[in-house]
């Protein structure tokens, strides 16, 4: 008598289970180790946030403009400050990796290489949403502009889901040469200007009070470059590393 096709699937579901979980296992690891790293020298971190508060406050001194002008501009000068301390973060993620040797550890590690790539996006997106989480509050404080609106930071999350998706995947290939500092910024903004200006033209929307309806595209813009992006670098990270 023939079993029941849910017992003959029985066995290949568990294992399905279990390598999925030790796939999601090993991106934590990643993670946690990144964090953990980065807890102990405090190196990538404080130079980003360095960086993006001295951008900050440059531009609060240089513009003397008023209350209407500083609205108008703040979406470019927000993203000019996460684009720069998010490249900054990415070049010291990989080449840390590189110059201690973990990258080749990482890559002989018994784990789907991808899983490389998500624990390594996944900690670079941390980072950067710290820097952001610190910038909005006291850019507010500055320039007297309201950046705690829900939109807003949900444009700002999904510009920077972008922004690392792509970014850490150009690190990973840059880090391999000894002019990675130089090679990143230029091999980066060329692919991520799609997102900068759908993220910067979304920021506006908000901070304009636009309709949904003028703003829908950008964000649509965003999400589809996020989707697309992701697969691209999740296909492709395995012959990037491999070369």
């Amino acid at each position: 008598m023939a079993e029941p096709a849910g017992q003959l699937l029985g066995p290949l579901e568990v294992r399905r289970r279990h390598r999925f979980a030790g796939y999601v296992r090993a991106i934590g690891a990643i993670v946690w180790k990144d964090l953990a790293a980065e807890l102990h020298s405090r190196e990538l971190l404080g130079a980003m946030l360095v960086f993006a508060l001295l951008v900050i406050l440059i531009f609060n001194f240089a513009l003397e403009l008023d209350l209407r002008t500083r609205a108008t501009i703040t979406s470019g000068v927000l993203w000019v400050t996460f684009a720069f301390a998010g490249t900054l973060g990415l070049n010291r993620s990989m080449a840390v990796e590189k110059d201690r040797g973990c990258l080749d550890g990482l890559l002989l590690a018994p784990v789907d290489r991808s899983a490389i790539y998500f624990g390594k996006s996944a900690a670079n997106l941390i980072f950067l949403l710290i820097v952001v989480a610190v910038v909005l509050p006291l850019y507010s404080l500055l320039y007297n502009v309201n950046l705690l609106v829900p939109g807003l930071i949900g444009v700002i999350v999904l510009g920077c889901l972008g922004y690392i998706a792509v970014g850490t995947l150009l690190a990973s290939m840059a880090v391999q040469a000894r002019t990675r500092d130089i090679l990143l910024p230029i091999l980066l903004f060329p692919v991520v200007l799609p997102v900068l200006v759908a993220a910067i033209k979304a920021t506006n929307g908000f901070l304009q009070g636009l309709e949904m309806a003028d703003i829908r595209p950008w964000l649509n813009l965003l999400i589809v470059y996020d989707v697309v992006f992701t697969a691209v670098a999740f296909m492709l990270f395995d012959f990037v590393v491999e070369e």
